[in-house]
């Protein structure tokens, strides 16, 4: 794996990073403190962009030194690998149950696209570094083990689809290319979309359910009911994001995973 990023601690960050374990500040190599580095990392990629961010902002932040940031992660682009990491564990673990629990295609490809925008404020630090840095994300440096639970979350989006064509639900449509474009109009919403604007997420997410499902369903008469943001569909996903919230970021295995350890 490529070096980029690295630092290796000076003579007095080592001398600080056994300070902050003595005097009760700091506790090197436990969750606690790996979650700590990752959060504060993840807002200001999500503020300031991967380029804008560095070890030594976050440090100053967090009172620790630089030297503790590498003990932990090593390099910056470990850092973006466990955050893509622990961003696609959380996102996968709400879709898989938000398939689970409802009836069919139909319903369960609304319940998605409601979460997709509702993602613009539901763990929004993570939605916005991530979606900022998609294309970076590409590259095999940064990818980790993110890149094949990506590729199982666009599977199961993509099972959902072609269940409703089967099921005679969704006109027939190229899969693959339509999962994109409903991807890639979730995915900029991040660069319009402000939490304290004039319409709320809720309202934008019956939209895009609207948009979406209205170019895809055959019969549309159930489109208002699956749209409505108080509806039932809605509410199923938006209790299923708060049903996984307890799904830990996982800070220690995302960055072993990254390490490649």
């Amino acid at each position: 794996m490529a070096l980029r990023g690295f630092h290796w601690p000076s003579g007095r960050e080592q001398g600080l990073m056994m300070a902050e374990t003595a005097n009760g500040r700091g506790w090197p190599r436990t969750a606690g403190r790996s979650q700590e580095i990752l959060s504060t990392f993840t807002r200001y990629v999500a503020e300031r962009g991967y380029d804008g961010t560095n070890f030594s902002d976050i440090a100053n932040e967090l009172g620790i030194s630089k030297g503790t940031i590498v003990h932990h992660y090593g390099t910056k682009d470990r850092l973006l690998a466990a955050l893509h990491e622990s961003y696609m564990r959380r996102r996968l673990a709400e879709a898989r149950l938000i398939v689970e629990r409802l009836d069919g295609p139909v319903e369960q490809l609304a319940g998605l696209l409601h979460a997709f925008i509702r993602y613009q404020v539901h763990d929004r630090d993570a939605t916005v570094a991530f979606q900022r840095e998609v294309i970076r994300l590409a590259d095999p440096v940064f990818a980790g083990a993110g890149r094949q639970l990506r590729a199982d979350y666009l599977q199961l989006f993509r099972d959902v689809i072609s269940a409703g064509i089967r099921s005679g639900s969704f006109r027939p449509v190229e899969v693959p290319v339509t999962s994109l474009l409903i991807f890639g109009g979730s995915q900029w919403a991040w660069t319009w979309f402000r939490p304290d604007g004039r319409e709320p997420v809720e309202q934008v997410a019956a939209v895009f359910v609207d948009y979406v499902l209205g170019s895809l369903l055959v019969r549309r008469d159930a489109l208002p009911r699956l749209a409505d943001p108080r509806g039932p569909v809605a509410g199923v996903a938006e209790q299923c994001l708060a049903d996984c919230a307890h799904v830990s970021p996982d800070a220690n295995q995302a960055t072993r995973s990254a390490a490649g350890k």
